[in-house]
């Protein structure tokens, strides 16, 4: 595929993405995370050297009802919110990415927007996060998200999968520094405080477990969902890299 053509299926793929509402979009080269990959989801992800990362930013009038953690209304409209509204939707654009990479010639895999495949380590077949890192929309936090520096952790990502020869992006540096917002803000005392500024598994960072045993515990009287991690970063409050870095160093 002729550097011409490759670059012009991401632009289209793009538009496509966007013309049904999403706010983000990269193109992550896999092959240097195809071992992480394997021992995820399985040996035959690897067949897919590209990744298209697409996203929904969040809206905030939604997120910021999460300060007022132990409110049952707030806690279901966010979770209604979140994966009856926003994750059907990212679905339906994964999958039309998926037809058009088919229709021109090319193999695509869909990666459901929210999937558990083992609710212990809360994991599905493949990391959003990962391709949307390696596709250059962001960078894994503290508190294990994918932070934008438009919007924070305010999004939900959708991938795709294919071995299209697409153009990828470069890997965004960490940019969380000495913010520990998240590790002071769970509830479940989840995260280490490590930043994912190297390659090391995810258990260096975040105690899935506890995240888990917590969830369930609240499941028990209010509902299966926190947020906290979502709605306390700065750079999601804040709105964007420049605004929080310039306070954390005044």
């Amino acid at each position: 595929m002729k550097d011409t053509a490759s670059a012009s299926l991401a632009v289209k793929l793009e538009s496509l993405a966007k013309d049904m509402g999403a706010t983000h979009f990269g193109i992550a080269d896999l092959t240097p995370a195809r071992q992480r990959i394997s021992e995820q989801g399985g040996e035959f992800l690897t067949q897919f050297p590209r990744a298209v990362s697409h996203a929904f930013s969040l809206a905030d009038g939604i997120v910021n009802t999460l300060v007022h953690h132990e409110n049952i209304a707030a806690l279901n409209t966010y979770w209604y919110y979140v994966y009856r509204i926003v994750n059907p939707r990212i679905d339906s654009i994964s999958m039309m990415l998926a037809q058009h990479l088919q229709k021109v010639g090319f193999q695509a895999f869909v990666v459901p927007s929210s999937q558990t495949l083992d609710r212990t380590k809360l994991i599905g077949v493949f990391s959003h996060k990962l391709a949307a890192h390696l596709a250059g929309l962001g960078w894994i936090g503290k508190s294990a998200l994918l932070i934008t520096p438009e919007h924070g952790p305010r999004v939900r990502w959708g991938t795709v999968l294919t071995d299209a020869p697409l153009e990828a992006g470069t890997p965004m540096d960490e940019m969380c520094r000495d913010c520990d917002e998240c590790v002071k803000g769970c509830p479940a005392h989840a995260f280490t405080g490590e930043a994912f500024d190297q390659p090391r598994p995810r258990s260096e960072i975040f105690a899935a477990e506890a995240c888990h045993d917590y969830l369930n515990k609240r499941e028990q009287t209010r509902h299966r969902a926190c947020g906290m991690c979502v709605y306390i970063c700065p750079f999601g409050r804040n709105k964007g890299a420049a605004t929080f870095l310039s306070g954390i160093r005044s």
